[in-house]
């Protein structure tokens, strides 16, 4: 198995009208992947077509597998959800402390002992690069959290879940250039040991942190990114 998601004629579609597609590409273990096109183009329809999460009324058809596993349309599971994990463009902080938010996701699908979810937790805040700046105050409410501290719990959320592959929707979209920089910064630190897919509206973002990159409005085939070409 080379790929962690392989995506066949995948369409998106509404009373039998095809909105999105047809596309093709894998994600590569390890890969990190952009996901281009222009505005309503159906970049953020797509990656929520992969984890089976479409408004009503849309329907995904076309051969989808993750892991080497078909996912059948309008049947994924939880189970899949905790392996391809979308992160949305606006980051979504619960009630309660940083802490229970970076656990938030784990501590429903992993059945163990707190303090390993706790471990597992502190773990993914390392790797989303926002553990120096909450080490002291795990207890604090996320919700004192700037804008990209945000963000990055958002991913320490999902990271702590180990999932197979990220989804990524514009996570920088809504950031001051300080703000993207960091979170930049966290997403670059993923390269080669995380699979991730990128959606972005900047192409020399996508230049500066992914391997290879889909577009949507033209053939959709992943192709080398500029930079590395």
């Amino acid at each position: 198995m080379d790929s962690v998601i392989s995506a066949r004629d995948l369409r998106v579609s509404i009373g039998g009208k095809t909105l999105v597609g047809p596309v093709d590409f894998e994600l590569p273990h390890g890969s990190t992947t952009g996901l281009c096109g222009p505005s309503g183009a159906g970049k953020s329809t797509v990656l929520r077509a992969l984890v089976d999460l479409l408004p009503t009324g849309l329907v995904r058809t076309g051969e989808l597998r993750v892991l080497g596993d078909p996912v059948r349309n309008g049947r994924a599971e939880a189970a899949l959800r905790a392996k391809v994990v979308l992160v949305p463009q606006t980051p979504v902080v619960f009630g309660g402390s940083i802490l229970d938010n970076a656990l938030f996701g784990i501590r429903h699908v992993v059945r163990a002992p707190r303090q390993l979810l706790r471990e597992r937790a502190e773990l993914a805040l390392q790797e989303a690069g926002l553990w120096e700046e909450v080490r002291d105050r795990l207890d604090v409410s996320a919700q004192v959290l700037s804008a990209g501290q945000r963000q990055r719990l958002c991913l320490a959320r999902a990271l702590a879940l180990d999932p197979a592959a990220l989804l990524l929707d514009e996570p920088t979209s809504a950031l001051d250039e300080r703000s993207r920089d960091t979170v930049e910064e966290s997403v670059a630190a993923l390269r080669g040991h995380r699979t991730v897919m990128l959606v972005s509206h900047d192409t020399s973002q996508v230049e500066r942190l992914c391997d290879r990159t889909v577009h949507l409005g033209h053939l959709a085939e992943a192709q080398p990114s500029a930079a590395l070409s």
